[in-house]
């Protein structure tokens, strides 16, 4: 059984995965401008920081992201479409929904043991 931490860990994991091309407004009109380190927060029902590797092909993403609370490292997969984003950890109870712009994404995070909101920005 999974602390609670990680499945929210596994949620956030979830939202950014989604994957998308020049639909994303700001983002950048070739595929895979997604792809690579994202850093971010997390608050609410659980609180840290993350850290998300992007693979993306098409509108769909897959990677890993590490979080500060529960202290690990998931798997993770997620699509987008325009600039809507959901994701989650593989295996865990936890979803994340939210929007790109830019180089920057935020929403909201529900799990089993309750949810919050989310924000990241891309680093490389």
């Amino acid at each position: 059984m999974r602390s609670p931490l990680a499945l929210v860990v596994s949620a956030l994991a979830l939202a950014v995965c989604g994957g998308g091309t020049a639909a994303l407004a700001g983002v950048g009109s070739s595929p895979g401008h997604l792809a690579g380190t994202w850093s971010g927060r997390y608050s609410g029902a659980f609180a840290g920081t993350f850290t998300l590797h992007w693979k993306q092909t098409g509108i769909r993403l897959t990677g890993t992201i590490s979080l500060s609370n529960p202290q690990g490292r998931y798997g993770i997969t997620g699509s987008v479409h325009r600039s809507a984003i959901q994701f989650g950890t593989v295996g865990a109870g936890a979803t994340y929904t939210g929007s790109v712009s830019g180089s920057s994404m935020s929403g909201s995070y529900r799990s089993p043991r309750g949810g919050g909101h989310w924000s990241a920005h891309k680093t490389s």
